[in-house]
């Protein structure tokens, strides 16, 4: 197999290297073919009309296994009998302007509305797929032979498996709506990305004509509880959980922070929830270490353990900001839009005490009835700092709120400043 490809190299920066694409993308548009397909693969050649690739970062394993042989560059999926397992969509929010900026909502559905340019040799691939599957936790085992947990057969199997529909979300980036869903210059956004990847992607700066970046980073897993019908339904209740990655506590159980206690109890609530008739949902953001990966955040439990005084919520954040520079990364604005995806319009019950997340959610239009926090009998020993110093900083909490001088003294900031 001839797997490298050791020809003329045409660097998008040359001059004459900006061929006109010929499936212009049409954000925003009432429906997949007006839109156009996302093409993001080498292999497409002038039809590409997206920067980056498909996959995100697990696109530099493709080029590690081309590079090797074990590979060929020209290889093409077949997506015979991909298609999702059920239908989401498509929704009024996926035209409305501004909602969705961070994901294709169209993604899932190419090998139908797209199925003759694919059958013509047109290289359009999935950035979204649907599939059906059984959890499997201890936890839940758990509460199940105490009688916490009820069987019904049907969303909790007497196995102790619970039934669940999910859906994997690469991101897609309409650069403009970022730029202003962040109030800046899309200009100054391009030229940062390029920068801060190390001018990984040059057609940041030299392809202004391409909206679309295809970014190298985790994507987003939906777990869906009961019927996913009822998920966009207001006259049936949702709850759901907003969840960003931690590894350490939720794969492997570390009690420094309450993740995995809190993950647990979202899908608690979610199973009750769909078992009333309503539905649940958890949202999985593949945001390592508040988006600042889990070698800094390993670097902070250091920081955090051996200071002056050891462990205390006074400087939570602020060791935090020591080692990375910020005290967040995350940066909320972007995570309504997969739940605009979804057609959601209300949240009955969520499952979450972040102010950030809360705050950036109803900001989309989209409205939440009970906040609920994680119970004092679930945050491990270990974990009770963090959780002190977020209420501090303005997460919910019932009853009384912070005052202005705790979190002047907490966090450091002026109250302004939230």
């Amino acid at each position: 197999m001839s797997t490298n490809r050791d020809g003329h190299i045409r660097l998008t920066s040359h001059p004459g290297s900006r061929p006109v694409a010929r499936f212009p993308v049409c954000w925003g548009a009432a429906s997949a073919r007006e839109r156009g397909p996302v093409i993001g693969t080498v292999s497409a050649g002038a039809d590409r009309n997206a920067i980056g690739a498909h996959g995100g970062a697990y696109a530099l394993y493709r080029a590690l296994a081309i590079s090797s042989g074990a590979l060929s560059p020209m290889a093409r999926p077949d997506l015979s009998d991909t298609a999702p397992v059920v239908d989401i969509g498509p929704f009024p929010q996926w035209s409305e302007p501004k909602l969705i900026v961070s994901l294709d909502p169209w993604g899932h559905r190419v090998t139908d509305d797209f199925a003759g340019e694919i059958a013509g040799g047109l290289d359009i691939r999935p950035t979204i797929a649907v599939t059906k599957a059984r959890l499997t936790l201890p936890d839940l085992e758990q509460l199940i032979a105490r009688k916490l947990l009820t069987v019904d057969g049907c969303i909790v199997r007497a196995s102790g498996d619970v039934a669940v529909t999910k859906a994997a979300i690469d991101p897609v980036w309409h650069l403009p709506g970022i730029a202003e869903r962040f109030g800046v210059s899309e200009s100054r956004l391009r030229r940062t990305l390029f920068e801060e990847t190390g001018g990984m992607y040059p057609e940041l700066v030299t392809r202004p004509d391409l909206s679309l970046f295809l970014p190298p980073i985790g994507g987003i897993t939906l777990y869906i509880f009961g019927d996913p019908a009822a998920v966009p339904d207001p006259r049936r209740t949702l709850a759901c959980r907003v969840h960003d990655e931690c590894n350490g506590s939720d794969v492997f159980g570390s009690d420094i922070c309450t993740c995995r206690p809190y993950l647990v109890h979202g899908i608690v609530e979610c199973i009750r929830e769909a078992q009333k008739g309503g539905a649940g949902l958890i949202v999985y953001n593949r945001k390592e270490g508040r988006a600042l990966g889990e070698v800094t955040k390993f670097l902070v439990y250091n920081a955090r353990k051996r200071q002056a005084g050891g462990d205390q919520a006074a400087t939570y954040f602020e060791r935090t900001e020591c080692v990375a520079g910020v005290q967040d990364a995350r940066f909320q604005q972007l995570m309504p839009d997969v739940l605009h995806w979804l057609g959601i319009r209300r949240i009955d019950r969520f499952i979450s005490m972040s102010n950030m997340k809360y705050d950036a959610i109803v900001g989309s239009g989209i409205d939440i009835g009970e906040r609920v926090p994680i119970p004092d009998a679930l945050v491990p020993d270990d974990a009770k700092v963090e959780i002190e110093a977020k209420k501090a900083a303005g997460y919910f909490a019932p009853g009384k709120g912070p005052s202005e001088e705790d979190l002047k003294t907490i966090v450091g900031r002026k109250i302004e400043e939230f």
